[in-house]
């Protein structure tokens, strides 16, 4: 091999190198979660900040799990949304109790849950509203069904996220695998679906997608996602990936201008050392700024709550820290 030849032959084979290593030097640069004691199993967890100043974590399981915190680093168990039972779900969860994917909010003085019943691998699947006084466990009311997908359907209604847009109107993001992410209008006045209007904002053409949650920051509404596989322990493949539109109906498109209908996503958090598969994020404004709250798997296949700080590069992208 002549001269030239080998220098184009090292050159192509650096190149070649560093595009194989890059996931994983960039994997490598990703923080730990920060610190949290006490009772910190989750799967699929969700926030808000009550008023009076402690938190209240709401989780997939039986009845709906929650969780509380004065700190936000030490955790208990605070019972569950339906202690009773919810039989108006279990024609969609056949007869089983957990209920997945809670959306925990306070407003206008009140909490309000979305939540889904389903079973893995179906689309006969429906999302729930109802509210509370307190969030205590025991408290809530069932407000009724908001949306339902079936077999016929080409999405999945679970995985909830409530958005409310800078001009007060409420939308649903929900969704998981199938044709990606939906959004629907909510009424205000009951928090039911408005209108049989459905706008697809994120896709992976059948592909791994799911537990959208959409905030607004300055111009831009940023749209994160999960993608890849949950719920397989330490083998889980998740990752928590964003994009981000002017509008809360999209388009929504990545760092590189990819749109989210079509695959786009820029990744925030991927797997990590003894961190597996971190995803079903959600984002909390505290009072020292934005926090990005998740579920990952532990060596052990446990599934452990973590919150990390975010924060947002010259070019207002968000960086996990």
């Amino acid at each position: 091999m002549t001269a030239p030849r080998k220098s184009v032959f090292f050159a192509l084979t650096v190149l070649l190198a560093a595009a194989l290593t890059a996931p994983a030097a960039a994997a490598a640069t990703y923080p730990n979660p920060g610190r949290v004691t006490g009772d910190v199993g989750v799967h699929d967890p969700s926030v808000v900040k009550r008023p009076d100043g402690s938190y209240l974590v709401a989780y997939s399981g039986d009845g709906v799990a929650l969780k509380t915190s004065t700190d936000r680093t030490a955790f208990s168990g605070a019972g569950s949304v339906f202690p009773g039972g919810a039989p108006w779900t279990t024609s969609y969860t056949a007869g089983g109790r957990s209920l997945w994917a809670p959306d925990i909010s306070y407003r206008n003085g009140r909490y309000y849950l979305y939540y889904a019943a389903s079973t893995f691998g179906s689309n006969h699947s429906a999302i729930f509203l109802a509210t509370s006084a307190s969030g205590a466990s025991g408290t809530w009311t069932n407000q009724g069904l908001v949306v339902e997908s079936r077999a016929g359907d080409g999405f999945n209604a679970i995985d909830p996220n409530l958005v409310v847009d800078d001009q007060g109107r409420w939308w649903l993001a929900f969704g998981s695998f199938w044709s990606g992410i939906e959004l629907i209008r909510l009424d205000p006045a009951t928090g039911l679906r408005q209108g049989t209007g459905i706008t697809a904002i994120a896709g992976r053409g059948g592909g791994a997608i799911e537990a959208p949650f959409i905030v607004e920051r300055g111009q831009y509404y940023y749209q994160y996602v999960s993608f890849d596989l949950c719920c397989r322990g330490a083998s889980s493949t998740y990752r928590v990936m964003v994009g981000r539109s002017t509008s809360v109906t999209g388009p929504y498109a990545d760092r590189n201008g990819v749109p989210m209908t079509s695959g786009g996503g820029t990744e925030v958090l991927a797997g990590h050392g003894s961190i597996h598969g971190p995803g079903h994020e959600a984002v909390l404004a505290d009072n020292d700024g934005d926090l990005l709250l998740y579920h990952y798997y532990a060596d052990n296949g446990a599934a452990l709550l973590g919150i990390n700080r975010l924060t947002y590069d010259a070019a207002g992208w968000p960086v996990v820290t």
